[in-house]
């Protein structure tokens, strides 16, 4: 403090020795008669010397009002200026409950200010209870609304929905926890201002503490200087130092009242300063307790997000490959029916090559027949011949027929099965085209998906940085 290193002056004693008033060395309880040896009656010389005490007496008095007094109503107890940057103010000024490394010292000793410390014994026990059930009081709060999270979640049929709603819970959590941030920085700006001003409020109170030290020693200074003057002669003299003692003690006195006056507001001050930090204080840790809390929830609710999109991946990687299989199964069945196809195709221009041959034999027996009918008038032996002949080759005939039939109808059950399995692949290309249209949809869904789960991830990126 710019005040602390001012020296009061002594006053010469009647025995020629000066003392400063500083280091009589006495105590608040001793007595002054106790302190002063018994003097010898006063000279003239003595009572000029005692006029010039009581004229320097004053002066000092003049000089510690002046100087304690002025400075605290020019300084006042007004309100700090407000800090620009709150986390710089915080920084500066000294924690909650925290006592400043300069205290007042009177008689040499430094004086422990009080109520700064007073709440700390017990604060480490409490501090833990508190942590304890805070820690339970968040496990049930945060399990309860993951409950009612995944009711609603539940309720909702598809997965567009569900992340709709997700995404309006997101934007409700990010506006409070806007909100609490806002709330948050006014409160830490005001315990600034409140830290400030008990700072401020200690350094009046410091500084009432040294003049009501130096006013006492300056005190028992003049009622020395008053008991020398009671021993010596002159009356008038006497009286006249009477009456400047009396007007001294009595500004003294009024003086030192308005000093313990300023000093118990200071105190009551202090008090309610120090209540409203210790308010702004749990004020400010339930804030920091739901913003966390906030955060592991939405942190719960994008892994659950997550394991839903990969249950999603895994049943269209399933589907996927179950489509597959169908492909490569229709596939087979469709080569093997052109191969049967192919099969039976050559065998039906190998039965009509079969038939066209013999019906060309059938042509030329015909003409055969006809030469032996020519030549039957000519001699029966040769007739009945031709007529063996002729029965042979018409079993002969018969039996081609049959076998004709045989392979025509083999022929027209192939062609059958051949249209049948014409049928049953354009059946299954339709439902693969709608597979393929289902597999399309799926792709872009998955697709959707994965760019709203990369938005939401870059959105709690940018949250977090």
């Amino acid at each position: 403090m710019k005040n602390q290193g001012v020296e009061t002056k002594g006053a010469p004693r009647p025995g020629g020795t000066s003392k400063t008033s500083s280091g009589m060395g006495l105590e608040e309880g001793d007595s002054p008669e106790a302190a002063a040896p018994p003097e010898a009656p006063l000279t003239q010389d003595d009572s000029k010397s005692s006029r010039d005490v009581s004229e320097e007496l004053s002066r000092q008095l003049e000089d510690i009002l002046n100087t304690y007094c002025v400075d605290a109503s020019q300084e006042g107890p007004g309100e700090p200026p407000e800090p620009e940057e709150p986390d710089k103010g915080r920084s500066e000024s000294p924690r909650n409950g925290e006592q400043e490394p300069g205290g007042p010292e009177m008689n040499g000793e430094k004086e422990n200010t009080k109520g700064t410390e007073e709440f700390r014994p017990g604060e480490e026990g409490g501090e833990r209870d508190q942590k304890k059930a805070q820690e339970k009081k968040k496990a049930k709060g945060l399990g309860k609304e993951i409950t009612l999270l995944m009711q609603t979640l539940n309720t909702l049929s598809t997965s567009e929905e569900k992340l709709a709603a997700l995404c309006k819970k997101y934007a409700e959590l990010l506006e409070e926890h806007r909100n609490s941030q806002k709330q948050m920085k006014i409160l830490q700006k005001k315990q600034t201002q409140l830290v400030q001003e008990k700072d401020h409020l200690q350094s009046e109170h410091s500084k009432a503490i040294l003049a009501r030290s130096k006013l006492e020693s300056l005190c028992r200074e003049l009622q020395r200087h008053n008991r020398t003057l009671k021993a010596g002669e002159g009356v008038q003299r006497a009286r006249e130092e009477e009456e400047k003692r009396k007007e001294v003690t009595s500004h003294f006195q009024v003086t030192l009242n308005d000093i313990q006056l300023q000093m118990e507001q200071h105190n009551e001050r202090n008090s309610k300063l120090r209540q409203e930090n210790m308010e702004l204080a749990e004020r400010l840790k339930k804030l920091i307790e739901q913003y966390e809390l906030r955060e592991e929830h939405i942190d719960k609710v994008f892994k659950h997000k997550e394991l839903q999109q990969q249950l999603v991946d895994a049943k269209l990687q399933q589907a996927q490959e179950m489509l597959k299989e169908a492909e490569e199964r229709h596939q087979r069945e469709k080569d093997f029916l052109l191969k049967e196809a192919v099969e039976s195709q050559r065998m039906c221009e190998l039965m009509k090559q079969q038939e066209t041959h013999l019906k060309q034999q059938l042509a030329l027996y015909t003409e055969k027949f006809e030469e032996f009918q020519n030549t039957l008038s000519k001699s029966s032996e040769v007739f009945t011949t031709f007529k063996q002949e002729m029965e042979k080759m018409t079993k002969k005939i018969k039996k081609l027929e049959k076998e004709t039939t045989m392979y025509r109808s083999r022929w027209e059950s192939s062609n059958k099965a051949l249209l049948e399995m014409a049928e049953e692949k354009t059946l299954r290309d339709k439902e693969l085209e709608g597979l393929q249209v289902k597999i399309q949809r799926l792709e872009k869904l998955c697709r959707a998906l994965q760019t709203e789960r990369n938005d939401l991830n870059k959105k709690v990126q940018d949250l977090c940085a």
